[in-house]
Formats: C-alpha cells, structure tokens, sequence
C-alpha cells in the first residue's frame, strides 16, 4: 500500500513538471508575473513591504495549480528575476512542482511571490538543476502590510507570499521543487541561453520583458 502511494505521488509530481512546463510561453509568463506583482500591492494590509522589495537580491513570481483528493500534485510556471549592478535582470523561466496530503478534493489555482533575501538564494536558481525549496536554504512567510515597513530584517534565506481566490494566504511553500525551462527561456531569448547569464544581467532582456522590469524598478 505504501509503495502504491509513493508510486502514485511520484506520478503525480511528475505529471504537474511535464503539464506546467508546456502550457504557457515565457510571454505569458512574463504577463502574468506583472499583474501577480501588481495585486500584490492593491491592499496595503496585505502587500509585500516596499523595504523587503527594495533588500531583495532576487525575485521569483509564478502561478500554482493544486489538484488532488487524499494525496494532491501541484504545478506551475513563472519567471525569476535578479538584482544586479545596473538594475533588474532579464527573467528567466521557472517551472514547480511538489506532492501533498490531505488536499481538499477539487482544484485550487494560487499566486506566489518569494523574496530571494540572499545571493545564496538567488545562486539557486541560476544552477540550471533542479532543487528543493527549504532544504539547503531557510523559507518563511514573509512580513505583510505597513506595520512591518519599519525594521524589515530577513530571517530566512526565501520569503514567501501566497493568494488564493484573491485572498491573501500565508503559505511557506517548502518542499517545492523549482526546475529551470531551458526551452522557452531559448525561445524568448531566441538564442541557447543559461539562467546564470540571465540573473547576472549578462543577457539584454527582450522588449516583452520591459513592463515586468520597470514595475520592479520602483523597489
């Protein structure tokens, strides 16, 4: 019974990488981390704090699909971008998957921001392999709302923040596994590109990531 649970939560997983990584373009991709970004920030209450943003040394945004009844899968594309000398980086294409127990029945569709608070953070993501969120660097849910404007200090390497519904919702995301999509970021580049490359701003972002870049450089 144990090792059809496993099996069946190994497929599961695998079924959200291989589902999340084909349904969008990087474009879509990049058009959604904008709007995530900008409901994030619609409720003061709720919203990131402008001095975490402004210490972050990298941010990733992506979309989540939750699907499941006693075991649950669930996946999801995004982008991840870096703080760099002269500004933002081009983004670079992310895909996430991850397994769960006692999952509602039904499907849930949630949005993610993680504050990268730390160079190790932000290195993780530009390996090009796929790892685990929480399990060589520290994740907790961020700081919201006015109140914690003043003497934001990071506790942990990742923050994260999460709505669902339209509703804000503390959720650490760890276990999540984070892989890059080296195809679309080859197709949006339009050219072999390395996700190190991109966040260390040694690639020009495309035109398409324009209004993406200039919303986060306001922080």
């Amino acid at each position: 019974m144990k090792a059809r649970i496993v099996l069946f939560a190994v497929a599961v997983f695998a079924l959200f990488i291989a589902v999340s990584a084909g349904h969008a373009t990087m474009q879509d991709d990049v058009d959604q981390a904008l709007s995530i970004i900008e409901r994030f920030g619609e409720i003061p209450e709720t919203a990131i704090p402008p001095a975490v943003m402004r210490d972050a040394k990298g941010v990733a945004i992506f979309a989540m699909t939750k699907v499941g009844f006693v075991l649950s899968g669930r996946g999801g594309t995004g982008v991840v971008v870096a703080r760099t000398e002269t500004g933002w980086s081009g983004p670079s294409a992310i895909g996430t998957g991850g397994i769960g127990v006692g999952f509602q029945a039904g499907v849930q569709v949630s949005e993610h921001v993680i504050i990268l608070n730390t160079p190790e953070a932000v290195k993780a993501f530009t390996q090009g392999t796929n790892f685990t969120l929480g399990a060589n660097l520290s994740v907790a849910v961020g700081p919201v709302g006015r109140s914690a404007e003043a003497g934001v200090a990071p506790h942990a390497a990742i923050y994260t923040y999460s709505r669902s519904q339209g509703l804000f919702a503390g959720v650490s995301l760890e276990g999540t596994v984070v892989a890059t999509r080296y195809e679309a970021n080859d197709e949006f580049y339009d050219k072999p590109v390395y996700p190190g490359d991109i966040l260390e701003g040694k690639i020009t972002p495309p035109a398409g990531a324009q209004k993406l870049l200039d919303a986060l450089a306001k922080y």
